[in-house]
């Protein structure tokens, strides 16, 4: 049985790079089509909310993907682990911030998660993908395909 994976992307399409999260999840949902064999659910919004936890159940492993202006360049993947944070009881939450809410919610163990973090640097309001963006969604798609080709978490450590 193949493992159960939740891709939440989070970005606004309105501020150029910020849309990378959703732009990649696009990418996904049509390749995904393609691969009925791979049991992955796509979860796309502006920003992780506390509902986002319910988006847990019964996965097996995480995948968080947002825009990120401060890391490396294309991409960087780390794995993440429930955490309360300052984020907590603010309108947004972090990755860790929804794990933490999850197990409290479930009372359960959370799946094990990842941030993949496409470096962006462009994020004003009404701006659209930056050249450098796109060619960092370039290879971040690309790692993005062999992490849903082998979804395990030895794997996916590997590859942070």
């Amino acid at each position: 049985m193949p493992a159960r994976v939740v891709l939440i992307a989070y970005g606004n399409p309105s501020r150029g790079d910020d849309a990378l999260g959703p732009a990649l999840l696009g990418r996904a949902e049509l390749w995904l089509a393609e691969h009925p064999d791979l049991d992955v659910s796509l979860v796309e919004d502006f920003q992780l909310q506390v509902e986002h936890a319910l988006d847990l159940a019964d996965a097996d492993l995480v995948l968080f993907i947002d825009a990120d202006a401060t890391g490396p360049a294309p991409f960087s993947l780390r794995r993440v682990v429930a955490a309360r944070d300052d984020t907590y009881s603010t309108h947004e939450l972090s990755p860790e911030a929804v794990l933490h809410v999850a197990r409290l919610v479930t009372q359960r163990a959370v799946p094990a998660a990842w941030l993949l973090g496409v470096h962006g640097v462009q994020f004003a309001l009404g701006d659209t993908l930056s050249a450098a963006a796109a060619g960092h969604l370039e290879a971040a798609w690309a790692e993005l395909r062999r992490l849903l080709l082998d979804p395990r978490p030895d794997a996916w450590d590997a590859r942070c």
